[in-house]
């Protein structure tokens, strides 16, 4: 029997000019609107049928400050279901409080690419299962590269970016995201800033070079505009989840629907 796609909301978490956590929506991590208050959008997702959820402080990788652990604590009360926090995670002990106020599983991105180490030494002390390590990837048309694809009738590779995809590391994602299994991730997390909030469907040819590349379970995120694109990244790039966030915030589309879009294509979903 086929694995079970899954259907992950997720919500980009900030302060507003109070101080107060905040759910914000952007386009290619820019130009961020307000979109709602964390605890009662995780409380809403977790009701609607949602397979997992994630929680990202967008901003604590660049400002250099640690995850909101209040709020992460007070969604853990609210949803029932795994729970994936990343933002601002460095150390083991990131980790084991991130995991700690809750969370199930963290998300690291500026802080693997920083120090790889950080991979085995939180696989070895909580387990791969709770390891994601999260690829924030954007294209290059140059020759420094290692994987290149064609996209868009273009040749290109994908560079891994930190800070919320404002700094390029000249590090190749497709490489990175092999080095990332072999070091013990449990899952990645895969992010395309070109996509980001675009609504014009997951950047195939980037998940496509990251699940060949792979065995790790791999989840597809940015440019989800409707049920269709997430049949699109699990029919043709084989990701074993679809991330989305605005079609959700916005009502655009419930979870339900997607499911049942999948469901009705033979695509394994839990109803």
């Amino acid at each position: 029997m086929a694995l079970t796609k899954r259907i992950i909301p997720c919500i980009d978490v900030d302060v507003d000019d109070d101080g107060n956590p905040a759910v914000y929506t952007g386009v290619n991590f820019e130009d961020l609107e307000y979109t709602g208050d964390p605890v009662e959008m995780a409380k809403r997702y977790n009701e609607a049928g949602a397979d997992e959820f994630v929680f990202l402080d967008i901003t604590a990788s660049a400002e250099g400050r640690e995850t909101m652990l209040d709020t992460v604590r007070a969604v853990a009360d609210e949803v029932f279901i795994p729970l994936t926090v990343g933002g601002g995670i460095r150390t083991r002990e990131d980790i084991k409080e991130t995991l700690r106020a809750g969370a199930d599983k963290v998300s690291i991105n500026t802080g693997a690419l920083e120090n790889p180490d950080l991979i085995e030494a939180g696989a070895s002390a909580f387990g791969s299962q709770c390891i994601v390590i999260s690829v924030d990837a954007r294209r290059r048309f140059d020759s420094e590269g290692e994987h290149y694809v064609e996209a868009d009738g273009e040749s290109c590779w994908f560079e891994c970016t930190v800070k919320g995809g404002r700094e390029g590391t000249g590090i190749d994602a497709v490489e990175w995201a092999g080095e990332a299994e072999a070091r013990g991730a449990g899952e990645l997390f895969v992010n395309s800033i070109d996509a980001d909030g675009t609504k014009d469907g997951y950047d195939i040819p980037l998940m496509n070079a990251v699940c060949d590349a792979v065995s790790t379970p791999v989840i597809a995120s940015s440019g989800c505009g409707g049920p269709e694109d997430a049949y699109e990244v699990f029919t043709e790039a084989d990701a074993d989840a679809a991330l989305a966030a605005s079609i959700f915030h916005f009502g655009e589309y419930s979870i339900g629907e997607v499911k049942r879009y999948l469901d009705e294509r033979d695509v394994p979903v839990r109803l």
